[in-house]
């Protein structure tokens, strides 16, 4: 039986980082079935695991958790049956709750321009390297430090700052070639 204090504690230090964790996993696996399932076997491991968890600060320890798992998954051969395009349409956007207010840009050519880009954005990243593309993912969007990323990722902080830099490199460049070919229609 699982102790009563155990269980609230892990509910306490983990359960607020389940966004992360899935942001991660669909970042990685690319599917949104596949990251559910990635996220759901990666917070049973934590559960199991949680005993060697040291301090509190969760995310870390969870999210290298959840980067293990999708690389397991992976590696198993998951990967085939995986999207090979990032569809902003499924992802891009979040779902407005009912009864929520929701604001219209004033601009709708400016909201146009904006999802447009947001869409590029996600394509170009999701074509990167799974190795840059969760160092730029862990950097940018989920803003955790060098040495954060380090603990998620078991790699060195130099190893990890040239990732990111080298991510960074290809995500211009792929930008740079979308915008280019979307201005000359090719």
């Amino acid at each position: 039986m699982v102790d009563a204090a155990a269980r609230e504690r892990f509910e306490r230090l983990l359960l607020p980082h389940m966004d992360a964790a899935y942001s991660l996993a669909l970042w990685l696996m690319r599917d949104q079935a596949q990251a559910e399932e990635a996220v759901q076997e990666a917070y049973l491991r934590a559960y199991r695991f949680f005993h060697s968890m040291r301090g509190d600060d969760a995310r870390p320890w969870l999210l290298g958790i959840v980067r293990n798992t999708c690389y397991t998954a992976l590696e198993r051969g998951r990967e085939g049956a995986a999207s090979d395009a990032f569809e902003d349409e499924r992802h891009g956007e979040e779902a407005v709750a009912p009864g929520a207010v929701v604001r219209f840009p004033v601009n709708p050519e400016f909201a146009a321009i904006q999802s447009a880009d947001r869409a590029l954005v996600h394509r170009c990243l999701g074509g990167l390297a799974t190795e840059f593309r969760e160092a730029v993912v862990l950097r940018e969007i989920h803003g955790h430090s060098y040495k954060e990323i380090a603990a998620i990722v078991g790699a060195p902080i130099g190893t990890v700052m040239s990732r990111i830099s080298r991510g960074r490199k290809l995500l211009q460049r792929a930008l740079a070639e979308g915008r280019q070919r979307k201005d000359t229609g090719t």
